[in-house]
Formats: structure tokens, sequence, C-alpha cells
């Protein structure tokens, strides 16, 4: 068995345990709220693993146990600075997970319930106070309610379905510093994915399929192997940046994203694929009203916003750099390109940035027209606009396209569009794009190939003659012309069905009189 046909078998293992996981909680709650459980259990146990991996080989030479070593105070406050430097945080020994496993095993959960289990995770944010690690774990467990009463009506019978988590999650087979950590880190973007495609809209807003993040992280990093930065202005749970890393070396995240929950899920995301506290950096506000990196520029750009959305369009955003070029608000119904506006205004000169949009941004008038118009005319920022199929995001099956920007494009003639709507495998809930249709879609975007009924490098010529409309039917003619039809063969058919009609309905006279009717 070679090391990736054993890697996609552990895999599969480690998904059905997950999903078995989340049967338990089956019935007590909806899908969408007993995520928070799991993953932050899954979470807790990487953080407490990855303590004692650091606290074994800060006493390696000392012989001493952790535990011992936390009695005396001159070991305690050298490895407290230690692990707030090298990981961020602290768990102390009574808290790690390995000793609420102990106690469990002991039977009747031994001194293990929820409130032990509250008050270690309270210790993990509190280590962090007034540390350079504060922001990134502050509030990162406040979804994981330990004292719902959804999880039982006690202490004692919460403990006891928490417990049984507990068991399944110590069963994961996961090591730190190593390539298994891919796999654990792999298997939580699955369960968020399943999450999304079992609460449907809620957690559709945070999870963008793999594929289609495959698709932005190949674009942008196009002639790249090394990244100083990348940035999603609505990076939901995070795995859209993440998966830029595996197309190239990333420096440093950056992301912003509105929701709560789902911005402690991108923090979780980012530790647990042992991205350093140092090297990421994300923040919970609404983009568009409250920008939280006004001030930097990004080497690439990605993210998959919430389509459509509604924002304030206040005339007072004329003033605000990120808009006041353009002379054009987006509408308040639709900030697509209030979105568009902002990522253009914090990608670098050397940078690409590709979004996920519903296709109406290509066609729409009025101020998106105008906007439209500016980014190709004026400025020639647009590189390719690719179609994508229907029904391959969870929450909606609308078409969407990705549109790709550059500030200093090399092919600056042209636009090249690509139209893949038609080419996907049919799946249970959504349509799939399957590794070879990515790799068409990227091929294609780098050579700038015309193929017939599929792509078209368009002149910005051609697009001004369009009046800057961007449908891409405008482009990419995927007409099939029908067989002709003759119409004596059609006509004398027609005669024929006539004469059967008429000895029908002469059967039918004749068993009427027989039956008296």
């Amino acid at each position: 068995m070679t090391t990736s046909e054993k890697q996609q078998l552990q895999q599969a293992e480690l998904h059905k345990k997950l999903w078995d996981m989340a049967n338990d909680l089956r019935g007590q709650m909806e899908a969408y709220e007993f995520k928070n459980y799991i993953l932050g259990l899954i979470f807790y146990r990487y953080l407490s693993e990855k303590t004692e991996d650091r606290v074994g080989k800060l006493l390696e030479e000392d012989s001493i146990s952790y535990a011992k070593a936390w009695t005396d105070e001159e070991y305690r406050e050298a490895l407290t600075e230690e692990l707030l430097q090298q990981i961020g945080y602290v768990i102390k020994p009574e808290y790690l997970f390995s000793n609420m496993m102990i106690e469990i095993e002991k039977g009747n959960n031994g001194r293990f319930d929820t409130e032990l289990l509250q008050e270690a995770v309270n210790a993990v944010t509190e280590s962090t106070l007034g540390t350079d690690s504060q922001a990134d774990f502050e509030h990162l467990f406040d979804d994981m309610d330990l004292a719902s009463s959804k999880l039982g009506r006690d202490v004692s019978s919460r403990s006891k379905l928490i417990a049984k988590i507990i068991v399944s999650v110590n069963d994961i087979p996961f090591l730190h510093d190593d390539v298994d950590i891919d796999l654990l880190g792999d298997a939580y973007e699955y369960m968020i994915s399943k999450f999304a495609a079992s609460a449907g809209k809620i957690a559709g807003e945070f999870y963008t399929p793999q594929q289609v993040s495959k698709i932005l992280a190949k674009i942008v990093t196009v002639g790249k192997t090394d990244l100083k930065n990348v940035y999603d202005p609505a990076c939901g749970s995070g795995s859209l940046l993440l998966r830029v890393a595996k197309e190239a070396d990333v420096r440093k995240f950056y992301g912003q994203e509105l929701t709560s929950t789902t911005y402690n899920l991108a923090r979780m995301n980012m530790l647990l694929h042992d991205v350093s506290y140092q090297n990421f950096d994300i923040q919970n506000a609404d983009t568009i009203e409250e920008p939280q990196h006004m001030e930097m520029k990004f080497e690439a750009v990605v993210a998959n916003p919430p389509y459509s959305a509604k924002w304030t369009s206040d005339v007072a955003f004329l003033d605000d750099e990120r808009f006041s070029a353009y002379s054009r608000l987006a509408p308040k119904s639709k900030a697509d390109y209030a979105f568009v506006q902002h990522m253009i205004h914090h990608l670098d000169d050397n940078g690409t940035m590709a979004v996920v949009l519903p296709h109406g941004v290509l066609f729409r008038g009025a101020a998106e027209g105008i906007i439209r118009k500016y980014l190709i005319d004026d400025k020639n920022y647009l590189d390719a606009v690719i179609g994508l199929p229907s029904n391959i995001f969870f929450g909606t099956t609308i078409p969407t396209c990705i549109m790709v920007f550059k500030k200093c494009r090399e092919a600056d003639d042209n636009v090249i569009f690509i139209d893949a709507s038609s080419e996907f495998e049919k799946g249970k809930n959504q349509n799939i794009l399957t590794d070879e249709n990515v790799e068409k879609i990227v091929e294609t975007y780098k050579s700038r190939e015309t193929i017939d009924k599929y792509s078209y490098a368009a002149l910005l010529s051609e697009i001004e003659e369009n009046d800057y409309n961007l449908n891409i039917p405008r482009y990419v003619d995927t007409f099939e012309e029908e067989e002709p039809i003759d119409l004596e063969v059609v006509s004398r058919r027609m005669k024929e069905i006539d004469v059967e009609i008429e000895q029908i309905d002469a059967e039918l006279e004749k068993y009427f009189r027989e039956l008296g009717v």
C-alpha cells in the first residue's frame, strides 16, 4: 500500500469516527450547534497535546514530569514564559486532555465533569492575557456552552455525554509536527463541510467547497512558490486562506469575518493547521463598514463573500479611499462590488486577486455598470471571468463566477473568458467539480487559449463594443446546432397519427355500446 493510499484509508476512517460523534449528539440539538462541541474538543485536545509536546522538549534534560515541575515555582515560571513565547498559551498539568481521559477511564468519569472542562478552557484564554497572543485566543471557546440544557438536565448528565465525545476524540490518531496534522486539519474541514451540508444556508455562509477553493488558490499563486501574505476579507472558517498555503509557502495570513462563531472557527483552524499565532491576523468585524487592515497591501487576495448582501451604501463612503475614485457606490441591496472595490484597494501591485461572485455582477447596469467600466476601461485590472456550474455551493443553487484581477497584467490587451458551467459531476446534494475540471480551468487561465465552446480571449475593444457587459455567452459560443427537421416526414407522421386516433375512437365507441354507456 502506497503512502497516499494509506493516508486516504486513515482519512476515511477518521471521517467515519467524526461523523459517529456527531450522531451521538444528533437529536439533542441542531447540526450547526453540536459542531461547536466536537470541533471545540478536537481543538482542545490539539492544544493540550501541543503543550505536552513542547514541555517534553523543554524538560528533556531535567528528567522531571510536567506535573512535578509545575509544583516548583522556578520551573513553573520558566515553563510559562517559554510556552507563551513558543505556542502562545499555557495549559496546566491538571487541565491536560490526557489527564481528563485518565479520570474518565477510572469509571463513572472519575473526577471529570463539564465544570472541570469549563475551568480548563477558561484557563487557556486567561493564560494569554497581556501577551502578544491574547487577541488570537480571546473568546475562542465561547460557542462551546458546557452548561447548556441541550446537553442534559444537570451536570452529571451533561458530563456523561461530553465524556463519551472526549473518549471518541481521544481515539483519533494524530501527531504533532508531522504529516498527520494535515490529516486532522483536512478532517476538521470535512466536519465543517458535513455540517454545511446538514445545516444548509446557516453553515453554507462559512464554507467554500474544496474544489472551488483550489481554483482560487491555484490562480493567485500562478508563477509563485513563496507569498509574503494572503488576505481574505470574508474568511469564514479560514479554509480558503489555508488552501492557498497548499499551493505556495505563505509567510502570513490575514482575514476578517463578521460572524463571531465563524471567526472562532477560523482562528481554531489556523492553529490546528500548525500556523503559529504570530503568523496570522484575523479580525472580527464588518469588512466594508469596519475594515481592520486599511493600510495594508497583499500579494494574494481571495474571497467568497456573501452574495448580493445588503450594506449602508452611505454617501460618506464616497470620501473613503476604497471607493472614491469610482464616483459611484454599489447599491444598498447588492454589496458585491463593494467587496470587489475593497479587495482591489488591498491588492499589491505584484498581486493577484480571485473572487467568487453571483453572475449578476457581469451584466447589471446603473452604478455597478459604471464601476465595472472603470475597472476595465480606466484601470485595465480585469484579467479573467470564469463561469462555474450551478448548485456547487451549500445553501444556494445559483450559478456563480470567478473574477480575477491584477494591477500589472501580462496580457494587458485581452480578458480570458472561460465557460466551465457544464463540466461537472452530478452529486447527491450538490454538483461536484472533479480534479480534471479544476485542472482544465486553471490551465486554460494560464495559457489564455481559445477553446471551442469553452474559452475565448476577448480583446478589450470587443468588451467595449459590448458596452462592458461581461455576460459569458457574449464571448464564448456554446450553441449546439440541432439536426435539421424534415418537414415532409413530420407531416406524413401527423397524418398517420390522425388515422390511428380515428381507429382508437371507433374501437372505444364499440366498447361503450357493449357496456351500455
